[in-house]
């Protein structure tokens, strides 16, 4: 169901960060909470997530900013398409499919991301099939190990319909297998150079 929140930019089953070979400081693991909150009188879902890679952050954000190769990563997401770029706001169209146990159905946003180099990128929904998304993505340089820690936020709500009881768990779910899809990727891209 929720397996394009990421793809939702990123909106995002977890593995584990890959340990570099070398000797260096042990990266935290990915910490994903995720809450369901209520915002004039309309039901939502709060999404936060922490992780660490070993990447520097200029490559970290070459990878993040990408958006057309997005699709070869991210979880469920068959492509992001860059509509426009003014500056340092991108307008980006991304198909995907969301997933709930025997059902698939197909999902459609375009969204608008402000960049501030090197530091943050702010997703907000043009059109599509949410009622409510944004998300925040910030990057943290650790000078320790010389990577980057990379910190998800968001708020988002469907317009189709989710069950109560189970929407926490399965949006944590998603946004812990986009993470770790995400994660995985920037470590692979720093062990091939």
């Amino acid at each position: 169901m929720t397996r394009f929140f990421l793809f939702l930019l990123f909106s995002v089953s977890w593995a584990p960060l890959v340990q570099a070979q070398t000797a260096r400081p042990e990266l935290p693991k990915l910490e994903v909470s995720v809450n369901r909150i209520e915002i004039d009188g309309q039901k939502m879902y709060e999404v936060d997530a922490t992780g660490t890679v070993s990447t520097p952050l200029p490559r970290v954000w070459k990878t993040l900013t990408n958006y057309e190769r997005m699709a070869d990563f991210v979880p469920d997401m068959e492509s992001c398409k860059v509509l426009s770029r003014n500056g340092n706001e991108v307008v980006i169209e991304q198909f995907g499919v969301a997933r709930f146990l025997f059902m698939t159905r197909a999902i459609h946003l375009i969204v608008r991301a402000t960049e501030q180099p090197m530091s943050s990128i702010d997703i907000a929904l043009v059109s599509g099939d949410m009622k409510h998304y944004e998300s925040h993505w910030e990057l943290i340089p650790v000078p320790e190990t010389g990577g980057t820690k990379v910190v998800y936020s968001g708020r988002l709500m469907p317009n189709f319909y989710v069950p109560g009881i189970l929407g926490a768990k399965m949006v944590r779910g998603d946004i812990e297998r986009m993470m770790g899809a995400v994660l995985a990727r920037l470590e692979r891209r720093e062990d091939a150079r």
